[in-house]
């Protein structure tokens, strides 16, 4: 289980090396994401809060990221944050999620990207609700539902 104090090791001093890398130029980006998915994933913007089709989903099974596939949470680890963004307690495995640190808009926060491709998927706070404590506030959009069960 990853704690803040890990996170912050991350953003700090270097990620886990992802499984795999997906490269591609900004026009093959255009092509494989919607508007609406290249200006969160790509230009690290952000959604509306509750306008996500995975903010109120609890069903069973793995969120991948749009971009390139790779599986980033795991349905169990879903909570309701009340922020109006998607939220997960811990990712699917400990290189899927890439940190940096942000200090945009006058906030210090830590900034969470897919380690495959890093697309921006939102940012990870200190204040979920397990023992571990964090709390991933992800754009739904960057995210794709499969119902499928994966090894880790």
């Amino acid at each position: 289980m990853l704690k803040w104090i890990d996170i912050i090791k991350f953003a700090n001093d270097g990620n886990p090396n992802p499984s795999r890398r997906l490269e591609l130029t900004d026009d093959q980006w255009r092509n494989r994401l919607s508007g609406e998915q290249y200006r969160v994933m790509r230009k690290k913007g952000t959604e509306a809060r509750f306008s996500g089709e995975h903010c109120s989903r609890y069903e069973p099974g793995l969120y991948a990221c749009v971009g390139c596939d790779t599986i980033l949470f795991d349905s169990t680890t879903k909570f309701d944050s009340g922020t109006g963004w998607p939220s997960f307690s811990q990712p699917y495995t400990e290189n899927a999620i890439k940190y940096e640190k942000d200090m945009s808009f006058g906030m210090r926060r830590i900034e969470t990207l897919c380690n495959t491709c890093d697309a921006h998927l939102g940012h990870v706070f200190l204040d979920g609700p397990d023992a571990g404590g964090l709390r991933y506030c992800i754009n739904s959009v960057t995210l794709n539902k499969k119902e499928e069960v994966y090894e880790k």
